[in-house]
């Protein structure tokens, strides 16, 4: 996996966690520059995940490849499904439901990163 892009989906989801989560404490729905800076964010994701799958075809395998096509699988349905859900909440809630969309990508993300580096020749 691509060391630099998966710490910048880091970041970025780290980042936007805190922005969502500060605008849950305030009180605020999500509006629409929320929605296009997850979409964003899952835009990077979704390039994420497209290099981790071009990264099975260069020999070097997972050893577990059904845990790893696994976790990519729900690396790349994490964000517009909180999408989806944050806009069919239109109160703080949503902004909740986008920050833990958030922190929880991290964790995705270096999990993937666990997996692909135990690999079978």
């Amino acid at each position: 996996m691509n060391g630099a892009l998966s710490t910048a989906t880091i970041v970025a989801a780290l980042v936007l966690a805190v922005w969502y989560l500060v605008r849950t404490a305030l009180d605020r729905a999500p509006d629409p520059i929320d929605l296009i800076a997850a979409v964003v964010l899952g835009v990077l994701t979704a390039v994420l995940v497209v290099v981790a799958v071009a990264g099975l075809f260069d020999g070097a395998r997972p050893a577990d490849t059904g845990t790893f096509a696994g976790y990519l699988v729900t690396t790349a349905g994490l964000v517009p499904t909180a999408v989806i859900l944050a806009k069919m909440e239109p109160t703080r809630w949503g902004n909740l439901i986008l920050g833990v969309g958030c922190l929880v990508l991290p964790v995705l993300v270096l999990r993937l990163q666990q997996i692909a580096s135990v690999t079978v020749a």
